[in-house]
């Protein structure tokens, strides 16, 4: 907690659930409770959990040139997004190598919202900001409370008129128990579920009700590091696990590019003049490594950091693991050889705790034609 300097409101409500609060990107998280995990995995797959995942940074910005500094830092084209909708995007270096993801949410006719984790952005904005008519405030006020699973619509159907309506990666202005909220149909687990973003002031008392009137349904806290397993399920990468920081290439400095994350799909068809965009075309074909699935011939998970070969060669490293109870299937995203990141390719793991034959495997797991997250009604 030294490096800590952002403090959730929900900080003794985690503490009391056994969390010792984990530095995240500046903030005291609560990575692990004292309970199984595996728990939280199902509940969040068969039911809903609320997680606290405020250690996303909220950045605003607002005035008539934020659609330019937004359309230059991301990949996505701007203009496409109308206030009420958000989209998924990328920011690249002048290498046209991924520094970070992001969302962004257009809340009015010249107002934006940027969320992003622990990569560049806030610097990004800042830096292109600067002398345009963009007022730029980073929002540490601002909560982020994560209501995800197949009841989390049944919930807050009780309570937010509209909320079935609405569309997935689109987001609404209302109340909640009283409180002004604006509630967002996105999130990172690959369920139908809804990021509540409301004021520190009132954070505690809709994670309480939540959790309270919840009870009934399975409604459950969940903590942070549960994403993990979900998103390998989900084919959800987090900044800088996957990546070349975490697993540098010798004599080169740490970059992917977006065909090697598999994110390339960020970039909105035609788009260029965004920062990168001359290089990341240059590296379409270049690939040295891509992101790829593994199921793994095993009853528990691999660990982070586990080796990847093939008759006797290292082709990979796992970059997350994960084991499913409810699938009884071991998994994993590894950053593979492109020979090796082919369905059905066979592979061999060799670990601090495991020794096991395993496959090359598609992404996503579960819910690959995103079915639920995409549901209507």
């Amino acid at each position: 907690m030294a490096l800590s300097w952002r403090f959730s409101a929900l900080a003794d409500r985690h503490r009391a659930l056994g969390s010792k609060l984990e530095d995240w990107s500046g903030m005291g998280t609560a990575w692990t409770y004292e309970k199984d995990m595996s728990e939280e995995h199902v509940a969040i797959r068969t039911k809903a959990g609320i997680m606290d995942v405020s250690g996303l940074k909220k950045v605003h910005l607002v005035g008539p040139h934020a659609i330019a500094v937004l359309d230059y830092i991301t990949t996505r084209d701007m203009t496409k997004i109308y206030p009420g909708r958000s989209v998924y995007a990328c920011m690249l270096n002048d290498r046209g190598h991924f520094t970070d993801d992001c969302i962004v949410y257009r809340t009015g006719p010249n107002s934006w919202m940027l969320v992003h984790g622990s990569g560049s952005g806030y610097e990004e904005i800042v830096k292109q900001a600067a002398g345009r008519n963009c007022a730029v405030l980073f929002d540490d006020d601002l909560h982020d409370l994560s209501l995800q699973g197949p009841l989390a619509v049944d919930y807050l159907d009780k309570h937010v008129p509209g909320i079935r309506d609405l569309k997935y990666f689109h987001h609404m202005q209302t109340t909640l128990f009283g409180a002004p909220v604006m509630i967002s149909r996105t999130g990172y687990t690959g369920e139908r579920g809804y990021e509540i973003f409301v004021r520190g002031q009132d954070a505690v008392m809709v994670w309480d009700r939540i959790l309270s009137e919840g009870k009934e349904m399975g409604i459950i806290p969940c903590c942070f590091s549960v994403l993990d397993m979900l998103r390998v399920e989900s084919y959800l990468l987090f900044y800088p696990y996957d990546n070349s920081q975490m697993y540098p290439f010798a004599d080169q400095p740490p970059g992917d590019s977006l065909w090697e994350l598999g994110l390339d799909f960020t970039v909105s068809p035609g788009k260029a003049g965004f920062r990168g965009a001359e290089e990341h075309a240059r590296l379409k074909g270049k690939e040295r490594f891509k992101i790829f699935g593994m199921l793994i011939d095993a009853d528990g998970p691999a660990d982070l950091g586990d080796e990847v070969y093939a008759e006797d060669r290292k082709v990979g490293v796992i970059t997350c693991p994960s084991y499913s109870t409810l699938t009884k299937k071991s998994m994993a995203i590894a950053r593979l050889d492109v020979d090796k990141a082919v369905q059905g390719a066979k592979l061999e793991v060799r670990g601090k705790n495991l020794d096991a034959r395993a496959i090359a495997h598609t992404l996503t797991f579960d819910d690959p034609e995103k079915k639920k997250r995409t549901a209507v009604g």
